[in-house]
């Protein structure tokens, strides 16, 4: 299930105004591949969203929580390890999907896709002691159908 609730909009101009631009237009400002994340606020519950780098392989879809190389994570990273059902519009097309971490030879793997579509991340990367976070958003696995004769069937 997707992040439901109240909008609020984000306090950040620019973030404010890129989410605007793809409301309406479904593309990134200057031309920017950049997906819209929505995620329910960790404190406070409201409808969060954040313009991020369109990174993608295979069906799944990774974020980038660098926050342009700062010592501390985004406010949307809070969110998503609070509540990891997040909604992400791609263009015209939006998904419900599941955020995890990723670990290992998997974020390796990732981070180097997510350089080459954004190469700034390396710069982001060496600008913070942090290893910058990396997370996977896919599916929600399909829910079993109930046993025949189950209450719910």
């Amino acid at each position: 299930m997707a992040p439901d609730g109240e909008y609020a909009p984000s306090p950040v101009p620019w973030v404010r105004e890129e989410v605007e631009h793809l409301e309406r237009t479904g593309a990134g400002l200057r031309g920017r591949a950049v997906v819209l994340l929505t995620t329910a606020g960790a404190r406070t519950g409201l409808l969060r969203k954040t313009p991020l780098m369109r990174v993608t392989h295979a069906g799944v879809y990774a974020i980038v929580a660098s926050m342009a190389g700062s010592d501390r994570h985004p406010h949307w990273y809070a969110n998503v390890l609070a509540e990891p059902r997040v909604t992400l519009r791609d263009g015209d097309e939006v998904l419900s999907l599941v955020a995890r971490a990723a670990a290992g030879a998997e974020r390796s793997a990732w981070w180097s896709r997510a350089c080459t579509v954004f190469p700034s991340y390396v710069g982001y990367q060496s600008r913070t002691r942090r290893q910058i976070p990396l997370l996977l958003l896919e599916p929600a696995p399909a829910q079993p159908a109930p046993a025949p004769g189950h209450p719910t069937s």
